[in-house]
């Protein structure tokens, strides 16, 4: 499996709420939910996505935004216009001037007409749901146009919102996955994109080589020198070609991948320290928590109590949010 493929089959939504807002201009929603990453399509009409400290983003029919949630921000129909609603983790049809109250469906908010915008968006909530080595590689907001996505269509997702049929809750879980995955894959395939320079890299047949055998096997004790030997150049000429295209020396970018396999082991399993830290290529608990520290700041066991203290009767929380 390839290192996008990897990141990507950890991306599974159970118990998704999919949400369609209705809105009139002028409108403007501050996104307060806590959630790690968001999904958002357009309907009909178009929105802009406007972080805090970044520059605002504009999403249009089909287009699919996906927006890192550890920086704020709102959604509205003009980056000018200022929020008039906080919306939260349990706020899912504010009622204000410019927003429609809720309809009969239990997935909708607001009641369609002429000059309405229609939104669907989505919230995987919990960090622990999503890879940290996929949250680290996303910029703050991807989009990609419609034009460029093979995924559904926002009008079927749409359809399928408003219906109540058996199975239901399966099918809605399914396509929240499709979306995102669809999204992330186009984003990490399109060469004009901000993508990771390690995933561009994946193309160049020494670098690529090298990458697929950290990613493969992080455990192996592997050096420079038998890198080089395995991809068939000298080590030099790995160091130098592999640090021009991904940013970092071999070792450096090996030491980042075990640590971020280390952080979601941690998050995910109950496993020891010790025994996470042979499965990342450290020779024991010490040495991984001296690694860890110097990358992350914290200790292995202080990056696993947010997880522990977590409720346990939703371990991959995912709903669609109204916005």
């Amino acid at each position: 499996m390839d290192v996008v493929s990897e990141l990507l089959a950890e991306v599974r939504a159970r118990g998704a709420v999919f949400r369609q807002t209705i809105m009139k201009p002028p409108w403007s929603l501050r996104m307060a939910s806590g959630a790690p990453l968001t999904l958002a399509t357009m309907v009909r009409g178009h929105a802009w996505i406007v972080p805090d400290q970044h520059e605002p983003v504009l999403i249009g029919e089909g287009d699919i935004a996906v927006v890192r949630g550890d920086v704020p921000y709102a959604v509205a129909d003009d980056p000018a216009t200022p929020p008039s609603l906080v919306v939260t983790s349990v706020d899912y049809c504010p009622t204000a001037d410019g927003v429609e109250h809720s309809s009969p469906s239990v997935r909708s908010c607001g009641t369609p007409g002429d000059g309405t915008t229609v939104l669907l968006s989505g919230a995987f909530e919990r960090r622990g749901a999503l890879s940290e080595r996929l949250l680290q590689a996303l910029p703050v907001v991807l989009t990609v146009p419609a034009r460029e996505s093979v995924c559904l269509p926002a009008e079927l997702v749409a359809q399928e919102v408003a219906r109540d049929r058996p199975g239901q809750q399966l099918v809605l879980d399914r396509m929240l996955d499709l979306l995102l995955v669809s999204a992330l894959r186009s984003w990490f395939a399109n060469p004009e994109t901000n993508a990771p320079a390690w995933c561009r890299a994946l193309d160049d047949p020494v670098v690529g080589a090298a990458l697929r055998l950290l990613h493969d096997t992080p455990a192996h004790p592997w050096t420079v020198a038998n890198l080089a030997t395995k991809v068939g150049v000298s080590r030099a000429a790995l160091a130098r070609r592999f640090t021009a295209l991904v940013g970092e020396p071999p070792m450096a970018y090996l030491t980042g991948w075990r640590i971020a396999l280390a952080s979601d082991l941690l998050r995910e399993t109950d496993h020891t320290v010790g025994t996470i830290a042979k499965r990342v290529g450290y020779a024991n608990a010490f040495a991984l928590s001296v690694a860890f520290k110097r990358l992350r700041g914290t200790r292995p066991s202080d990056h696993r109590k947010p997880a522990a203290s977590a409720p346990v009767d939703s371990q991959f929380g995912s709903r669609t949010e109204s916005a």
